[in-house]
């Protein structure tokens, strides 16, 4: 592989794959924290636990290769956190952005797929990212049926089967 700039995530999904190009000179550590995971095999397995219609996506919680850690997904991470890097860039649909708790500098591995402009994030979540392939894939994604704890939790399983961090050329996009 090439420099940094030249790699792309590729999301593979129970409903097809979605493509990420990173903004390493917006948020570098945050860009190596995910490529590191990704290249560990870390989101293997996982789900999209998190679903709000109109607003994002969240995934990367370790706990969801669990079904029987259900109660607690939405609590895990790397064994670690990392430190916020916030930019002007704004949250508009397609962005990349790590979750985090109350405390800016508590995102580990949980990560969220805008799935519209959402100004109110803008200053306050690091985005690393932009979807650059798969856009129907991100929209059937954020119209899947959901309820449970707060009416976000999809009621089948979102399964991310993969990431994994390839060139442009072989990820086929430009």
């Amino acid at each position: 592989m090439s420099d940094s700039n030249d790699e792309v995530a590729v999301i593979s999904t129970n409903h097809g794959e979605m493509v990420i190009e990173f903004w390493p000179e917006t948020a570098p550590g945050h860009v190596e924290n995910f490529k590191k995971l990704a290249n560990e095999s870390f989101y293997d397995g996982t789900c999209f636990h998190r679903i709000i219609k109109g607003f994002m996506i969240q995934g990367g919680d370790p706990l969801t290769k669990d079904p029987d850690e259900e109660h607690a997904w939405g609590t895990g991470d790397p064994g670690y956190k990392i430190d916020a890097e916030f930019s002007e860039r704004p949250h508009v649909k397609g962005v990349l952005s790590m979750a985090r708790s109350s405390n800016p500098n508590s995102a580990g591995s949980q990560f969220f797929i805008c799935l519209a402009d959402c100004k109110p994030l803008d200053g306050q979540y690091t985005c690393f990212g932009q979807l650059i392939k798969g856009e129907d894939v991100l929209e059937t994604l954020g119209d899947v049926p959901c309820g449970g704890r707060e009416g976000s939790r999809p009621e089948d399983r979102q399964g991310v089967l993969s990431i994994t961090i390839v060139s442009r050329a072989d990820a086929g996009v430009e």
